[in-house]
């Protein structure tokens, strides 16, 4: 592998790995952090001595207390005696030690996952059997990996019989997960049975063996199974390169190359070497075969000409650069969080099998954005060159994780079992998006009275995609603005389920029934700003937005979705012109939610107004609080300034003070204060200090800045650099529900704004009932 890189990709990855007193980056790829504040001496009694003594006692009275009292549960050892690392063979533990950090990386990005990196100078089978079981207390479960077979069987089986936690070799079960599911999938598409059909290999090491064990458990027979290796077929009788795992598949026969053997397979499992299968042998091969060319970097075949050998065979590679690459990383993560979050003591074959059949399921249903964004916009849709889902989809722990701990549970191996799993898919569709918790009562809501949305950009990808999920989760009916013809091409070619014109309702621009009307409304609302007969005509077939507007102020829909193109200020004038300001609105604002690993933060005024006075700070800082608590949330204001309570006379400080007092005023059950410094708005200690009397208690968790520049500049900042995940932006003040997002909203975003827009438009329908 290190002989096949680029010179370009060595340097940046050792600038990558290398640490920098400029930048500050620490050497590696990973450091530990504290989950509890160590801010006091208190903090410091409570974290060691003499705090500590409490929980000590509680695990000596009760082990089972160490998952609730230590971070044991979550805690995975990625360990290796660097005998077989990635491609570069038996270089030792310290020159694995990269990888290992690199494993432990995956582990917490895709799964939540925390790793230690353990790297054992240890050869010898037996004791490093030994090493491996003395850590038992220390973690939730061990992930052997880059150690050489046949000792990677011995070990695995060793730690296997003697540990109380999960033991997975990856190298072996995490390929063979992936391969199996890649063979369900072809084999279904080729109406083959895995039963019937002939199975070839070349290689017959962990991974090859690990394969064929768990294709044999899902139902392949021994006596069609043909193992070679690079000492030829295994056969009965052979002595050269055997072990007891390898001799399961002996055959009795006098046939002793790959060559021999290949004639009329259905599946080739190649974990070899680049090169070993030709095209002619593929051309001997059953029809549509499975051609599993796994070696790295250089395939047993390439696709090519495999393809062009056997025009109908379906391929699989480990590099990325390919279709359908076997990647590990689909499957690992996802199986431990189940595992130990069921506190499973082992990970057995039933455990195995449901993650493949989850794997093999999710490959068959439409791609998210997510997915298709990562692969440059285009969208995978589930045939002879997507039999694998993608490695950065979303789903995959919300579909893996469950089946496994459901697989655990059944088989007697859980020690914890979940009692509620709608709630664990919930909190793992929290870790997914992050979104989830917050906008979990948004959702419920929606879906007790789903209302009409309306998407300005109809052909947009974003759009579509968001109204299959609106569909699918039952918050909205979406509407969408846009050529039929073109939506349906596109909904087809993003793997979308729904017909538009058919399943959604849309409106033409260059066709609809209701033109005249439209045309006739927007001239009404408009015609003392400018817009003439000949400009409304021009106007209602060319802004979608104006569309959008014009259909929730006749009542065809009752909210909107729009600005996923153009600047936010034309759209915003398009509402105003069509829909105009709520009556207690003294002006428009913009609400951005930011979802940090800190916490869920609301930021305004970020869009509309660049210098608001004190009144419009005040009504910003009031209609924003009704939307915060929408989200169920108690709303804990802070009016912002560089000024804390009076320590300075500038405009912004005293703007922001006359603000406080406007406040107050109006909405005297309001918990607000201000003017005050960032740090002093989320830090109630350094408050305290500063005005004990502050009728702010707690975190803030709605900050209102003194002007856009600002509240602009920290939205972006956070989202940048805390990695926060952005809400909205939340269009406050409209009449009706009107929203403007932004050009880098992604389909998940709109989907979020289309649920508070449908919660936002039971709002209005009840007032108007009451009325």
């Amino acid at each position: 592998m290190a002989s096949q890189m680029s010179d370009d990709l060595r340097t940046g990855a050792l600038v990558y790995h290398r640490g920098s007193s400029v930048t500050g980056a620490r050497p590696g790829k990973l450091e530990i952090k504290a989950t509890k504040p160590l801010g006091n001496q208190r903090d410091l009694a409570l974290a060691y001595s003499p705090g500590v003594a409490a929980a000590c006692d509680a695990i000596a009275e009760d082990p089972d207390q160490a998952a609730d009292l230590t971070v044991r549960q979550n805690l995975v050892a990625v360990l290796t005696n660097g005998t077989a690392v990635l491609g570069l063979g038996n270089i030792g533990p310290l020159a694995g030690k990269p990888v290992m950090e690199g494993k432990a990386v995956l582990f917490k990005k895709f799964a939540g996952i925390d790793v230690f990196d353990i790297e054992v100078a240890e050869t010898n089978a037996q004791r490093l059997i030994e090493v491996i079981c003395a850590l038992e207390p220390t973690f939730g479960g061990i992930n052997l990996e880059d150690i050489k077979a046949p000792e990677c069987f011995e070990v695995e089986e060793g730690c296997r019989e003697r540990m109380g936690i999960p033991v997975f070799h990856d190298d072996q079960h995490g390929t063979a997960i992936i391969v199996a599911a890649a063979i369900t999938n072809g084999l279904e598409l080729a109406r083959k049975r895995l039963a019937d059909v002939k199975i070839v290999t070349s290689g017959a090491g962990a991974a090859a063996i690990a394969c064929l064990n768990l294709l044999v458990t899902l139902g392949a027979k021994r006596e069609n199974i043909w193992v070679t290796d690079i000492e030829g077929v295994v056969y009965e009788g052979r002595e050269a390169l055997m072990d007891r795992w390898k001799a399961v598949y002996a055959q009795p026969t006098d046939k002793r190359t790959l060559g021999d053997v290949i004639d009329g397979a259905d599946v080739f499992l190649g974990l070899s070497a680049g090169g070993v299968l030709k095209p002619d042998m593929v051309k001997r091969m059953a029809e549509r075969p499975m051609i599993m060319a796994l070696a790295n970097p250089t395939p047993e075949i390439m696709p090519d000409e495999a393809r062009q050998a056997s025009p109908g065979a379906m391929i699989c590679t480990g590099r990325s650069d390919f279709p359908n690459q076997v990647n590990n990383v689909l499957c690992f993560p996802y199986i431990f969080r189940g595992a130990l979050d069921v506190a499973a003591t082992t990970i057995n074959e039933a455990m195995k099998a449901a993650a493949v059949r989850a794997i093999a399921a999710l490959a068959r249903e439409p791609s998210s954005d997510v997915v298709s964004q990562a692969y440059g916009g285009v969208t995978r849709l589930f045939g002879p060159d997507s039999l694998i889902p993608s490695p950065f989809d979303p789903r995959l722990i919300l579909r893996i994780a469950p089946a496994v701990a459901r697989a655990a549970m059944e088989t007697g191996v859980a020690r914890r079992p979940i009692a509620d799993f709608r709630a664990y898919e919930e909190q793992l569709n929290r870790f997914v998006f992050r979104s989830g918790f917050i906008m979990k009562p948004i959702f419920a809501a929606a879906r007790a009275a789903p209302k009409r949305v309306i998407y300005a950009d109809g052909e947009d990808e974003r759009a579509l995609r968001a109204a299959q999920v609106a569909i699918e989760e039952g918050i909205a009916t979406p509407i969408l603005i846009g050529r039929p013809h073109v939506m349906e091409v596109r909904a087809r070619r993003f793997g979308l389920t729904f017909k538009p014109g058919d399943d959604v309702e849309t409106i033409n621009p260059e066709d609809d029934r209701r033109y005249r009307e439209y045309v006739a409304l927007y001239q009404e609302r408009a015609g003392r700003r400018g817009a003439t007969l000949d400009r409304a005509r021009t106007v209602v077939r060319t802004n979608a937005t104006v569309i959008a507007a014009l259909a929730v102020q006749r009542g065809d829909a009752d909210a909107m979705i729009c600005g996923m193109e153009g600047r936010f200020r034309d759209h915003l004038d398009a509402i105003d012109h069509v829909i105009g300001r709520a009556e207690e609105a003294c002006d428009y604002s913009a609400l951005s939610l930011l979802i940090s690993g800190r916490g869920a933060y609301f930021l305004a005024d970020t869009y509309v107004t660049p210098d608001p006075d004190a009144e419009s700070i005040a009504d910003c800082a009031m209609l924003c609080a009704k939307s915060v608590a929408r989200f169920g949330l108690t709303p804990k204001v802070a009016l912002l300034s560089h000024s804390s309570f009076g320590s300075d006379d500038t405009p912004g400080a005293i703007k922001m003070r006359e603000a406080l007092r406007l406040i107050r005023s109006r909405a005297p059950d309001l918990e607000v204060d201000g003017e005050m410094a960032g740090d002093v708005a989320l830090e109630p200690a350094l408050r305290e200090r500063l005005l004990p009397s502050s009728t702010l208690t707690g975190e803030a968790n709605l900050l209102i800045f003194p002007n856009l520049d600002a509240a602009n500049i920290a939205s972006q900042l956070i989202k940048g650099i805390a990695d926060a995940l952005p809400v909205g932006p939340i269009l406050i003040g409209p009449a009706k529900p009107a929203h403007v997002l932004t050009p880098s909203v992604t389909a998940r975003g709109v989907v979020n704004m289309t649920a508070l827009a449908v919660v936002e438009a039971q709002v209005v329908a009840g007032t108007q009932s009451a009325g």
